[in-house]
């Protein structure tokens, strides 16, 4: 792996350095993507292989809480552009949302092996019971809520655990179901998925729980994903159609749910694009902010990302004393928060996403 950290990320404070346990606050503010994030930690731990950043965006509030990731970036400098972008959006998801809790994220650098993987969980543990509460970690993207029990090993500030929440893509998928049919209502007059054809781009955990929701409403459903095994689990399960990347421009779509990672949404896939509705679980959907301005110039509806996908945060907050029926009510508001939304934008003039922008704004001052 390659590492650029000591010439473009400058360290500026040693927040913790005992034997092989390093964490740091490096100095990120000519970052592109750098947004006055309160902090960013480098945490490195020489015996279990762990390189990790944690993210802190804004606390005003409440703690930072947002999901920790493990992906096999190329390089640091890839880690921490990522941290900075998703550290930010937690901060915005959160505040839309009307929780208690500020914007934060944490990444580790490359999938270890098995018989590696608790020792580096509980590394990580670790780093984040030494922020003391700054930031609260979750599973995210190669993380599952048995990891989590793991991190909980060494550390209180978890959230998501099997034994409470347990896992959240359920509450995700049904959020975004609860926006599809918000957007629907909007742009048909009707909230009926009936013979609406829809694509659910990446069938992981939230993609198949969604797809079970849309099934259910009579939708005609396409999936496309890397692992064939789960596009044909769609398949048999759906009646799913299965495409391929190649084949996703200019498709015959009503529906666009994007549900793996970001940066789906290009210049090239919207000129393209021929459906009316963009709705999906993926976060960070637009590659640059003028992708939300073009959507909204060809009269596509967009659900921003972190309004639609916050079911799974919604979800944790309402631990310690857990009640899914209770969580589940309360996603259910998606739907309205995204009602608002899309007649705040038209009434406006303004695209979706920054109309969820200036909502999350609001409510960060409050």
């Amino acid at each position: 792996m390659n590492s650029v950290l000591s010439q473009e990320f400058p360290m500026s404070e040693a927040y913790l350095n005992n034997n092989s346990f390093h964490i740091v606050k490096i100095d990120v503010s000519q970052h592109e993507e750098f947004d006055h994030h309160e902090a960013v930690y480098r945490c490195q731990d020489d015996e279990s292989g762990l390189i990790a950043f944690i993210g802190i965006h804004n606390r005003n509030r409440g703690p930072a809480v947002g999901g920790c990731r493990m992906w096999n970036y190329q390089t640091e400098a890839d880690a921490i552009t990522d941290v900075l972008r998703l550290s930010k959006g937690m901060t915005y998801k959160n505040s839309v949302s009307s929780l208690d809790f500020g914007g934060g994220k944490a990444v580790i650098l490359g999938v270890p092996k098995a018989e590696k993987r608790e020792a580096l969980l509980e590394a990580f543990g670790l780093f984040v019971n030494a922020l003391e509460g700054r930031y609260y970690t979750a599973e995210d993207v190669g993380i599952s809520p048995e990891d989590m029990s793991v991190v909980k090993r060494n550390t209180n500030f978890v959230y998501g655990l099997t034994e409470i929440s347990g896992d959240p893509s359920p509450f995700t998928a049904f959020g975004v179901y609860q926006g599809i049919k918000a957007a629907c209502e909007k742009k048909y007059g009707t909230d009926d998925l009936a013979n609406k054809r829809i694509l659910v781009h990446g069938i992981g955990h939230v993609g198949y729980f969604l797809c079970e929701y849309l099934h259910q409403d009579g939708a005609q459903l396409l999936v496309c994903d890397l692992n064939p095994s789960a596009c044909e689990k769609a398949k048999k399960d759906f009646n799913a159609e299965i495409v391929f990347s190649d084949q996703l421009f200019g498709l015959a779509i009503d529906i666009y749910a994007p549900c793996a990672l970001g940066g789906t949404l290009s210049a090239e896939f919207v000129n393209q694009f021929t459906g009316d509705i963009v709705s999906g679980a993926a976060n960070n959907q637009l590659v640059t902010p003028s992708i939300g301005d073009l959507l909204h110039e060809k009269g596509v509806l967009y659900a921003p990302d972190y309004v639609i996908n916050a079911g799974g945060i919604i979800n944790i907050s309402f631990e310690p004393d857990y009640s899914s029926d209770a969580a589940k009510q309360r996603v259910a508001k998606i739907r309205t928060t995204l009602r608002d939304l899309f007649e705040r934008s038209e009434s406006e003039n303004v695209p979706t996403y920054r109309v969820a922008d200036e909502m999350a704004l609001e409510n960060l001052k409050q």
